[in-house]
């Protein structure tokens, strides 16, 4: 699956000027994390999140002359914390640039980005970097949640019956809560360890049972 068939294309945004308490009031009112910021052409030049407005609460201080300072993985982690608990706008609170993907990247690709950069959720941008959606790490949960019905008919008709050429009824696919168990017998050893790995591969797959045996162990020929 792409980005494209996962996203969220109705985004709330605000622009670099947007209050404060306009862009809290946006949140809650849209029951979201965040929200991307706009120039006038539509293009994506930040994201503020949750965290974001949290500063001005973090370093609000509770005695006079209190001085808080986060820990240091905090600060190097979010270096601009203190000067985000100044902002008014979305132009002083935001993070820029924003971490942004394409509608046509994989969902593996979108998962690794947000790992990478530490963020739960990228912008989805066209070619020229205007908003096109927004894709958060709920939004690719969700493929865990496909029904089984569904994996069963693309493991059978993709893996099985175009990529592999395996005639009906020579491999049996149940699929019970995204977990793929594959029985029955194929010609060679290594078309069973290529089955497994290629269903593996298929969105809402949480596990592959390997039950499949071979007439012929081609494994050593490999090998050599």
């Amino acid at each position: 699956m792409t980005v494209a068939d996962v996203m969220t294309d109705e985004v709330v945004s605000v622009a670099a000027a947007t209050p404060f308490k306009d862009i809290a009031e946006a949140l809650i009112a849209g029951g979201i994390s965040a929200v991307p910021v706009l120039d006038d052409d539509n293009h994506v030049i930040g994201m503020v999140s949750e965290a974001d407005l949290l500063r001005k609460e973090e370093f609000r201080e509770q005695f006079y002359r209190e001085g808080y300072r986060p820990p240091l993985r905090a600060r190097l982690r979010h270096p601009k914390g203190r000067q985000k608990a100044a902002g008014d706008t979305a132009a002083e609170l935001m993070t820029s640039p924003a971490v942004v993907i394409t509608p046509r990247s994989s969902v593996i690709t979108a998962a690794r980005l947000m790992d990478e950069r530490d963020v739960k959720r990228l912008a989805v941008v066209d070619p020229y970097g205007r908003l096109q959606g927004i894709v958060s790490r709920r939004d690719l949960v969700k493929l865990f949640v496909r029904p089984d019905e569904e994996i069963a008919a693309e493991v059978c008709d993709d893996i099985l019956g175009r990529a592999l050429w395996v005639h009906a009824g020579g491999v049996e696919v149940e699929v019970s809560r995204g977990v793929v168990t594959l029985s029955g017998r194929l010609d060679r050893r290594t078309e069973c360890g290529i089955a497994c790995r290629m269903t593996a591969r298929v969105n809402g797959v949480i596990d592959v049972v390997d039950q499949l045996t071979w007439k012929t162990d081609d494994s050593k020929w490999e090998a050599r």
